[in-house]
């Protein structure tokens, strides 16, 4: 889940362009970026969608929450079980997941994974919480929507979500699930996706939404590691393994003292 690409429900032309840039997913989006008046139209785009892309492209739809007037509609006339998974927006509670859950099973969905959108402060408190249940298999950070609920202000340096950021990847990491970072809005700017990237990756993150096909690219290769990473990690996992048989816990590797997280952290980077 390194790329994962977004294109508006209603938006036919685009959402069948959503193989040609290789992002490891793509998302038919009921939500934000389709208006109220094309929801319902939508969900049958979205099926149609599904036959014709999934074998190329896994698929995900992300449906409106629950509680608006479409969420009954979405999930009994737009999903499928050729999909991927389900991305359900603005979950806060361990109870709205089971109310999912159930109207997924209800409809003849009992398999379909569930990508958990945490994008509320109440949401990013209870991240632990919306996470955990066995159907969430993947979990999103959303800033905007985060940020709107806070009443904070959106800022280049991203700041103001710092501390959410951190709990959802944390909240993540204890479910034991992945999690993809926020969009870059501004999708001309591709140094900001590209520290923002780099960012994610460093806190714990394995992918990022993308809103443009320009950004799937830089996802794909920032969220793995370089050679320069490969080439330390390597060098550590065989130093502190010989230091090891030697009886030793703690050396120095080209001026570095590896001991034993250091060389869990190389292990991990390699596997």
């Amino acid at each position: 889940m390194k790329s994962v690409l977004f294109a508006p429900g209603n938006q036919p032309s685009v959402i069948e362009k959503l193989p040609r840039t290789n992002p490891v997913a793509a998302v038919i989006d009921l939500e934000d970026s389709t208006p109220p008046a094309h929801k319902a139209d939508s969900r049958q785009l979205a099926l149609e969608a599904t036959e014709t892309i999934s074998a190329s492209c896994p698929l995900l739809i992300r449906i409106n929450g629950l509680d608006t007037e479409w969420f009954e509609g979405d999930i009994n006339e737009a999903l499928s079980p050729a999909l991927l998974g389900v991305l359900i927006p603005k979950l806060a509670f361990f109870e709205d997941v089971e109310k999912v859950v159930e109207a997924l099973n209800k409809a003849g969905l009992k398999d379909l994974p569930i990508m958990a959108g945490v994008e509320t402060v109440q949401g990013v408190i209870n991240a632990v919480e919306v996470t955990k249940h066995p159907r969430v298999r993947w979990c999103y950070f959303g800033a905007e929507d985060y940020v709107a609920d806070l009443g904070g202000v959106r800022s280049p340096g991203n700041l103001e979500v710092l501390v959410a950021r951190s709990q959802v990847a944390q909240g993540a990491r204890l479910s034991g699930i992945s999690a993809l970072d926020m969009v870059v809005t501004d999708f001309q700017d591709a140094e900001r996706f590209k520290r923002e990237a780099l960012e994610a990756r460093s806190m714990g993150y394995s992918g990022k939404l993308c809103i443009h096909p320009s950004q799937v690219g830089l996802a794909n290769e920032l969220f793995q590691p370089s050679e320069k990473e490969i080439e330390w990690a390597s060098q550590i996992v065989s130093a502190y393994s010989q230091a090891l048989s030697e009886g030793k816990a703690a050396i120095q590797v080209d001026g570095e003292m590896v001991d034993e997280p250091v060389f869990r952290r190389a292990k991990a980077l390699l596997e």
